[in-house]
């Protein structure tokens, strides 16, 4: 497995795996709202700015 460890150290894969962490995040947001949570909650939960996590928060038509 040297092969995989040298690739998970690369730049490339490290930003790849934390845009993969934070779509995830963002993705949980809705759900979690839906679960009558706070802004605050959710953002405390998945440890991320309240600013993001209202950026998430689908818009009602």
């Amino acid at each position: 497995m040297l092969g995989l460890d040298i690739i998970r150290n690369t730049r490339v894969y490290q930003e790849a795996y934390a845009e993969g962490e934070q779509k995830a995040k963002l993705e949980t947001v809705p759900r979690l709202l839906k679960m009558e949570l706070t802004v605050e909650q959710v953002a405390e939960a998945l440890n991320l700015d309240i600013e993001v996590v209202q950026q998430a928060v689908p818009k009602q038509p």
